[in-house]
């Protein structure tokens, strides 16, 4: 990590910094039931209006497309199938909808009405602008952490103004609004509303957030459930291996949870790698079959869903890089005009299928820094850089080709100034920091749900330039927020 002879802040500024942190839920739990702040940056990143409003109206349009190609089952399965053969959960997956869906030519209508929460990831690089790097179509959160951020760099500018415009890279620059944790509310609630009244049922709607067992980062999803609360929905939490015996059929398709009563919505924060369906004690001949089970079991019921098995697919690295090499003009049949298809191609980064031909093309010809090899894989750690590459292609059987994409490297601005990385309660000065630029949208039923057209907020994650792995959660990422230079 690079330093500057740059003066470190006062250590008060950190405590009051941090413990406003933990006591808005900034945070992660422990082993031992405490918690630990999120390491945080002291002051924005500074992004130029103009690329931040393109990139407010680019993403609902992406979400808009994503949301009809999910839809698009025989698609989805013809365009997918190499993949499901080379990668064995996303086979897991694609039986799963095969299952739900039908076969090609008769096709079932699951009951399941499709919630899109999607979070499009973006770097804003120094050549050639903001470019996506990943579509995220399940377990996408992290909204309410950014709108945290937000206002972590409001209080400081309020309470220590001077040591936030010393850290500031242009005292001209403006907050960008950021309500992400109210507009994914606000989105959920509109499907659960309409959810309980297609029942007519009593009561508050009721939302179900499917988690992970022994998750450590949980106030992220309790502070959304605060908002949902707020909002008059009724929340509760439960894993995979509990829904898998409480669950049950209802009246006219109804999700039944046992003690709860009727499901208006399901938002999986669970279920995008294979071992969330993995339950040890029930000794299965198959492996993970009853829980994923529990998946298709929800989307045969009439209730609003996030991810459905058809959204995960549809966000995979796979159908990113089809969509990529498609021209704009084949987005039109999803949906879009051609006037928006082409907007959406703008922020595409270039991807390559891995092949023989590309692999020669890689080995010969090929600026290699100028790639990243992605896997199917959700969150950090599975992306390979650099000279590294050509020995991981090189090693790899030729069966799993199909699970692998190459992308183009996007080098983001670096902070213009150097900032302070605040990480259990320590700082860091940090020279060279680049940011991902998460944007948050809600679309259901293929139509937008927020006051904004579909947008809902942001997350910035940021890091060191000289680091690959970028994740608040996994990597040596730090929370962030905007302010906007014109």
């Amino acid at each position: 990590m690079n330093t500057s002879t740059h003066r470190y802040v006062p250590q008060q500024v950190v405590e009051d910094a941090c413990e406003w942190a933990i006591m808005h839920g900034v945070a992660f739990r422990q082993s031992d039931n405490t918690a630990r702040h999120c390491p945080f940056s002291i002051a924005p990143m500074s992004i130029e209006r103009m690329v931040y409003e393109q990139l407010k109206m680019v993403t609902p349009l992406i979400a808009k497309l994503i949301s009809h190609v999910s839809e698009d089952h025989d698609f989805l399965h013809d365009s997918l199938i190499d993949v499901a053969k080379a990668e064995p959960f996303f086979g897991r997956l694609m039986a799963l909808h095969q299952e739900a869906h039908g076969e090609s030519g008769n096709r079932l209508k699951p009951a399941r009405q499709p919630l899109l929460l999607m979070r499009t990831d973006f770097m804003d690089d120094r050549q050639h602008g903001a470019k996506v790097i990943e579509f995220n179509g399940i377990a996408a959160g992290m909204a309410p952490f950014g709108q945290r951020a937000t206002q972590l760099h409001q209080f400081l500018q309020y309470q220590w103004s001077s040591v936030y415009r010393d850290w500031l890279e242009d005292e001209s620059a403006t907050p960008a609004d950021n309500v992400g944790m109210e507009q994914l509310a606000l989105g959920i609630a509109t499907a659960a509303n309409k959810v309980k009244m297609h029942f007519n049922d009593e009561g508050k709607p009721t939302f179900l957030m499917v988690v992970q067992k022994n998750e450590d980062n949980v106030y992220d999803q309790h502070l959304l459930e605060v908002e949902l609360q707020k909002l008059g929905i009724r929340t509760v939490r439960r894993t995979f291996e509990q829904l898998s015996t409480q669950l049950s059929s209802g009246e006219n398709q109804r999700l039944m949870l046992d003690g709860i009563g009727g499901l208006d919505v399901v938002y999986l924060r669970a279920g995008y790698q294979y071992m969330d369906y993995f339950a040890p004690e029930l000794n299965e001949p198959n492996c993970c079959h009853t829980l994923s089970q529990t998946r298709v079991f929800m989307e045969q019921h009439f209730v609003a869903m996030n991810a459905t098995i058809s959204q995960q697919l549809a966000t995979s690295k796979s159908m990113q890089m089809l969509l990529t090499i498609m021209p704009a003009q084949d987005y039109i049949r999803w949906g879009l005009t051609l006037e928006e298809a082409t907007l959406v191609k703008s922020v595409l980064a270039d991807m390559k299928p891995v092949n023989v031909e590309t692999i020669a093309w890689f080995n010969s010809s090929a600026n290699q820094n100028e790639w990243v090899l992605k896997n199917q894989g959700e969150g950090g750690g599975h992306c390979v850089f650099g000279a590294d590459i050509k020995a991981t292609l090189s090693q790899m059987p030729e069966e799993e080709y199909d699970a692998w994409a190459l992308m183009q490297r996007l080098y983001p601005h670096e902070r213009e100034k150097p900032t302070i990385a605040v990480r259990d309660a320590k700082q860091t000065i940090v020279s060279d920091l680049v940011s991902e630029i998460g944007l948050f949208s809600v679309h259901y039923q293929g139509e937008p749900v927020t006051e904004f057209d579909g947008y809902a907020g942001y997350l910035i994650r940021s890091k060191p330039a000289s680091e690959n792995e970028g994740g608040i959660h996994s990597g040596m990422g730090i929370l962030d927020s905007l302010v906007l230079i014109d």
